[in-house]
């Protein structure tokens, strides 16, 4: 559940032992009812995917098979976490990106009016983002998030929105210490043939909770009993659709 109170969003996680986590969006209140506020990812789903078919015709398998949506790996990763909307609507046409923001004017605190900046292409030098002339984009976000203690965000492009015309790139924050102003969201514009709108409330980036914890990797070839265990899952699976669905999912 969420709630919204006083520019202060109080977003409730179910924690493993049932227990509740809180993560916490703040904005000044001179923004408050003008700011698109997060969603829980649940509430965020796209319009392709609510009205995609559950079975399609394989042509490989001559028959009906389950698409992506009765997949749920596929469903569980876009529904995790919450979405980051879009300050205002923008425009794009003839290789230009336009706005009207009706956000006011900062009060005790100075903060960007518009929903874009931008990032030289300098500072992508040596990766695959690099185009000499061609600057990164950078979605501004005017809500602090604050974390549980013990917990970072993994920010990162709205999980399986392959229709978005940007490309959020990822990033892990240590929100349970750093809290107190904004974190902004670089992007790669990868659609150049993109024009149109883009409406407010699009989601810009998700971000999922992480435990810091210690981890190491322990490899081993299979036991005897698991070659047995993984051979009788492996037969359950073939004879039984949806059975990760019903028996092991959380």
């Amino acid at each position: 559940m969420w709630r919204n109170k006083a520019a202060n969003i109080d977003i409730e996680m179910n924690n493993h032992d049932n227990s509740t986590l809180h993560l916490k969006f703040r904005c000044p209140p001179e923004l408050e009812g003008s700011l698109p506020s997060p969603v829980p990812a649940t509430q965020g789903v796209p319009d392709w995917l609510k009205t995609m078919p559950a079975k399609a015709f394989s042509t490989i398998n001559m028959g009906e098979e389950e698409t992506v949506k009765r997949c749920p790996p596929f469903i569980d990763a876009m529904t995790h976490g919450f979405l980051i909307p879009l300050l205002c609507d923008l425009r794009v046409a003839n290789g230009q990106i336009t706005w009207d923001n009706e956000i006011p004017p900062g009060g005790a605190l100075d903060f960007p009016r518009s929903p874009i900046g931008f990032h030289d292409e300098g500072q992508v030098t040596g990766t695959p983002l690099f185009e000499a002339d061609r600057l990164v984009i950078k979605f501004h976000n005017l809500w602090t998030i604050e974390a549980p203690e013990g917990y970072g965000v993994f920010f990162t492009h709205p999980v399986n929105r392959f229709d978005l015309p940007f490309t959020t790139l990822s990033g892990l924050v240590d929100c349970d210490r750093y809290h107190d102003t904004w974190v902004h969201f670089p992007a790669h514009w990868h659609n150049r043939d993109f024009e149109g709108l883009i409406p407010k409330g699009t989601p810009i980036a998700q971000c999922i909770p992480v435990k810091r914890e210690n981890w190491m990797a322990q490899i081993s070839s299979f036991t005897e009993e698991e070659t047995r265990r993984v051979g009788a899952l492996q037969k359950q699976i073939k004879r039984q659709p949806g059975l990760y669905r019903r028996n092991f999912r959380a």
